[in-house]
């Protein structure tokens, strides 16, 4: 993980002394289950299972087991390879699946870098800057950033064989395959660019050119590496997978990653490591510069979602979200705040249903932050007890989120079928004069102004539209090659062709990006093209300076000469672009619909989220707050409370499960805790919470009768702590790690 609002290649002095701690590298989940299928097999709930027949939630943590990081997941990812057996059989010990995860970048280099793996010294193979400074993960030169040579790709394959060799690791995750956009000076890189493009180096930040081809060489070695680890581990039948932040963060942190192309790595899934310090990160948005975190992790996260579309079908991908943030200066209800943010907006995209609930259990149960007490601002406690029981409660929750696809559907949302394209060379117009903008406008600018009126507009991969049926989902297109450039022609000529079959296709472009100058595709011989733009019109049959709505085909082109990123800076420009895509919409007969939030079903889950800011008072999408009614049990509220209306206002998050959509007439409704052995009959009720040490447990259960009896741990509980209205039973008592056992009859 990397660390808030950064801009530079500085790392924060916090960040080092956690990360030191953290020692290495962590891993997700592939084995276990049994008994979970087991527990559900016996409880007969059906639809609101509480353990699947395949682990779906993991964590990482670099700690040994105890009790206060008892998560319930059954599966955790033991990060980093010092004293990793150990480590290993403390966990399984414990009752967890093992997998182990380390990083790409970073982390087991030190053997490598100070040559005690192959006896050459390679620090000429860590990342430099103009001014010859290392960039580290941390203080010591030994943990620095790699340049992924092919000695390089040999350790790291080495390490990893070694670890999977324990007998004790079900899979590999390996994370943040990252070179930094400001480094490409030490010897080993130029060494790469002389091997890779067989001419001289040039050093990347003296021109746009410099810039595109050293960045595009950055993204290709991690490829490379990945590539190489994954054929390895695939000869041991080991699985494996990458970790990585999306396209939209590692250009924000001005980082190149190979993103897209890990469709070409032999390994079986991702994690979107998506979390509070990536969405902080600040966008333009009708002229103000603000943090819109659930917006942000929102796109993000639809990012991802093409990982597993297209030529990626078919592999697993986990959605990370984190209750705390590598930066430790914020108060324990920003975490809360900014964690709701991102869990809703991971659990509006429905097609994933894996989840990393939490990096660091560790300093999550056990780190003191600030406790936002005014009258003594530096004070610093542990987690909150309400913020321990809502985080269980919804992990408990995210492990149920496998619904039926009958069972999933928009109660809430504008238009849909709109996407936003997307290229990875985005990463490679960043870091110098005259490069895109650093608040990444060129996406924001097409993408805000729609999914502040209520349209879950998606980022739309260009790598990944030639595959088969791709684009079939969208309607309208948007597309700008302002920040981003097409990596082929033959994006254009699938771009044709769905136009020609029906789509639209809205373009917004001023043609003066200066990466259009750069030495490519286009331009090269046979090609003669001042920019990318005029190579696609041309395919349309549309003269290149046509602006407004033109037919093509059985669709439409709607061309406007304007800057997105420019648009962002001005108060109207959301209009602007709202008006361009409603005309679009309306020439291929897509229903113009906006909202003033996000309500999903997912079985008998609703998530729900209002903007966190309304269109602008000229729009016509200013619309009431939205609501839902019912009997639900809330999720994002610590006491867990039965409620029947909620109001979705601006900024609110909202994770309800619906009681009547439950089918059995006495079940858990919601668990602060992991509910095992459960046994239910017509007069009793029997189970086991398993959850973290001395933190609050609530359970909420559908009952058709008040209890006669509730006893806690082998004594009758105490009246004051469970209560029964409206056929819900509440109970309330401490977690533990080795299980409470509680026993009802009714």
């Amino acid at each position: 993980m990397q660390l808030e609002n950064i801009d530079n290649i500085s790392i924060s002095a916090q960040r080092r002394r956690f990360m030191q701690s953290m020692l290495a590298a962590a891993a997700v989940l592939t084995v276990g289950g049994a008994d979970a299928a087991a527990e559900t097999q016996k409880s007969g709930r059906g639809m609101h299972s509480r353990l699947e027949e395949e682990p779906r939630l993991t964590f990482q943590s670099g700690a040994d087991w105890s009790p206060h990081v008892n998560v319930n997941t059954k599966s955790v990812m033991v990060y980093g390879t010092h004293n990793l057996p150990p480590r290993l059989r403390e966990w399984r010990k414990a009752g967890y699946a093992t997998d182990m995860m380390t990083a790409a970048a970073w982390g087991t280099p030190a053997d490598f870098i100070d040559g005690r793996w192959d006896g050459v010294k390679h620090h000429e193979d860590v990342q430099k800057t103009n001014v010859g400074h290392t960039i580290q993960h941390g203080p010591n030169i030994k943990n620095g950033y790699i340049v992924p040579t092919p000695a390089y790709g040999k350790f790291l394959s080495e390490v990893l064989i070694k670890a999977a060799k324990t007998g004790m690791v079900g899979a590999i995750f390996l994370e943040e395959p990252e070179f930094w956009i400001s480094a490409g000076y030490s010897e080993g890189f130029k060494r790469q660019w002389r091997e890779h493009y067989h001419d001289q180096w040039q050093a990347p930040g003296s021109s746009p050119a410099a810039q595109y081809k050293a960045s595009k060489l950055k993204y290709f070695l991690y490829g490379r590496l990945l590539k190489e680890v994954g054929r390895n581990l695939r000869r041991l039948r080991m699985p494996f997978y990458v970790a990585t932040h999306s396209l939209l963060n590692y250009f924000s942190w001005a980082i190149v990653s190979p993103e897209s192309s890990l469709v070409h790595v032999p390994c079986d899934g991702y994690i979107a490591q998506v979390w509070t310090g990536t969405a902080r990160i600040p966008n333009v948005y009708e002229g103000r510069l603000k943090t819109r975190t659930f917006e942000t992790a929102f796109f993000e996260f639809g990012v991802f979602q093409n990982f597993v579309r297209g030529p990626g079908r078919g592999r697993k991908l986990w959605f990370l979200a984190d209750p705390v943030s590598d930066n430790p200066n914020h108060t324990w209800a920003d975490y809360r705040k900014n964690w709701q943010d991102v869990v809703t907006a991971s659990l509006l995209h429905p097609d994933v249903y894996r989840y990393e609930v939490m990096p660091w259990p560790e300093r999550v149960f056990g780190g003191k932050y600030l406790s936002g007490n005014p009258k003594n601002p530096g004070e610093r406690v542990t987690i909150p007890p309400a913020y321990a029981t809502e985080l269980q409660a919804t992990i408990t929750a995210l492990g149920d989120m496998k619904q039926p696809a009958h069972k999933v559907r928009w109660q809430a949302s504008g238009t849909t079928g709109i996407g936003v394209l997307v290229s990875d060379t985005m990463l490679f117009q960043r870091g110098v004069p005259g490069g895109a903008d650093i608040h990444l406008g060129s996406f924001y600018g097409l993408a805000m102004p729609l999914l502040m009126s209520g349209i879950p507009a998606e980022p739309v991969q260009i790598e990944y539209s030639t595959s088969p049926g791709y684009l079939d989902p969208y309607k309208v297109l948007m597309l700008t090659y302002e920040g981003q450039k097409p990596p082929t022609e033959a994006f254009h000529r699938t771009l044709v062709a769905w136009i020609k079959a029906g789509g639209a296709l809205v373009m917004v472009d001023n043609d003066k990006d200066v990466f259009n100058k750069v030495q490519e595709w286009w331009n090269s011989a046979p090609m003669h093209y001042a920019t990318p733009r005029d190579q696609l019109f041309e395919l349309l049959g549309v003269p290149a300076d046509k602006t407004g709505l033109t037919k093509v085909g059985k669709g439409y082109v709607l061309y406007e000469p304007l800057s997105p990123a420019g648009l962002t800076y001005e108060k109207t420009g959301a209009d602007t672009v709202r008006k361009f895509v409603r005309q679009a919409a309306a020439a291929v007969h897509l229903r113009w619909k906006t909202s003033p939030a996000l309500i999903l079903r997912r079985g008998p889950y609703v998530i729900a989220s209002g903007l966190d800011s309304p269109p602008s008072a000229s729009s016509t999408a200013v619309q009431p707050a939205a609501a839902v009614k019912g009997r639900f049990v809330s999720l994002l509220d610590p006491g867990m409370p039965a409620v029947k209306k909620v109001e979705v206002r601006r900024g609110t998050r909202h994770l309800l499960v619906d009681i009547d959509a439950l089918p059995r007439k006495t079940c858990v409704i919601a668990a602060a805790c992991r509910i095992a052995e459960e046994h239910i009959t017509a007069r009793r009720m029997q189970f086991k919470a398993i959850g973290v040490e001395s933190t609050p447990a609530i359970v909420c259960i559908k009952m058709p009768r008040r209890p006669s009896r509730v006893e806690v741990a082998g004594r009758a509980h105490n009246k004051t702590a469970w209560h029964y209205s409206g056929g819900i039973l509440r109970v309330k008592f401490p977690n533990a790690a080795s299980g409470v056992k509680v026993d009802i009859d009714y």
